[in-house]
């Protein structure tokens, strides 16, 4: 059964000061997510978590620690994508055998110009080898960093070959409209907007909810939004998580969502990132939490940190 619905924060990765991966500080804050946090679901290691920049073994480590740490998979997406199909394959083999409800898969974004039969085949051969007995797999679609769009005739052949097991996409595109239209044209799919002012039109447009990094800070607003999207309550907390995440968005995404979290926690080692993303500079934090002071951002709880 398929149970990843709502609010679902991209969550980053914390890192220790020697840049490996800070697994008790990642699930506190998984489990803050899920609790006052106001998220349904968690993706974890996706673009927000800087996936692409560990290795197959780093990820998988770090899969393995939050899957034994007791917060409930059912709730939760990794992201299993990489360029190398064996990578690809290893990862998304790794959702499945540790109990992850679905695996964001990412399409292999070196090549460019991928035609769609190719680009379903590609996919094809990771559910072939990961394994199908279990396995729920979600499109990425982020063709401004990878290249490479999920169209629309390949999520058709893949739902042709694969209906139980293409269950989803992730649509980080930012052209709502592209959104709209797959939820229309294949239903039970589902679709999720990475924004959360999607979040007051999911009934109308048939989203089954949102992706979004900065539901890391917005996810109490954003679940108003999702619970109550007909009501003005419902329509004032999404104009609300708008607008702290348009902030958050005029600065570098990752580093500005851990920022936002070391300044709610009060832990300066969230605003670690791998190379070659970088923390923001004294005078950009400044002017960040000068223009959030304009927002309800002050409101929001603070997370766990630690495990």
């Amino acid at each position: 059964m398929k149970t990843l619905k709502g609010v679902i924060a991209a969550t980053p990765t914390p890192l220790n000061a020697d840049l490996s991966i800070d697994t008790d500080r990642l699930i506190g804050h998984c489990r803050w997510l899920l609790g006052d946090g106001g998220c349904d679901g968690i993706n974890l290691l996706g673009t927000t978590g800087e996936a692409t920049s560990f290795s197959v073994e780093q990820r998988i480590a770090a899969m393995r620690a939050v899957a034994q740490s007791g917060v409930p998979l059912q709730r939760m997406m990794v992201g299993t994508g990489a360029s190398a199909l064996a990578d690809a394959v290893a990862l998304t083999r790794a959702a499945r055998e540790l109990g992850f409800a679905g695996a964001l898969l990412l399409p292999p974004f070196y090549y460019k110009g991928i035609d769609a039969e190719s680009l379903a085949n590609h996919v094809g051969e990771v559910i072939a080898k990961a394994g199908p007995f279990g396995l729920k797999i979600y499109l990425y679609h982020i063709p401004q960093n990878t290249g490479v769009p999920f169209v629309a005739e390949a999520i058709a052949r893949l739902r042709e070959r694969y209906a139980d097991i293409v269950v989803g996409l992730k649509d980080s595109s930012g052209d709502i409209a592209f959104s709209r239209s797959l939820a229309v044209q294949f239903p039970g799919f589902d679709v999720f907007p990475s924004s959360e002012g999607s979040l007051t039109e999911w009934k109308s447009s048939r989203f089954a909810g949102c992706i979004s990094a900065t539901t890391n800070v917005t996810g109490a607003l954003s679940q108003i939004a999702w619970s109550d999207p007909d009501s003005e309550k419902g329509r004032q907390a999404a104009a609300s998580a708008m607008a702290i995440r348009g902030v958050l968005g005029g600065f570098p995404l990752m580093a500005s969502v851990k920022a936002a979290l070391a300044a709610m926690t009060g832990d300066g080692g969230w605003e670690r990132l791998m190379p070659p993303l970088r923390r923001l500079s004294p005078a950009e934090r400044a002017e960040l939490f000068s223009r959030l002071g304009k927002t309800d951002f002050a409101a929001q709880h603070a997370p766990a940190t630690a495990g």
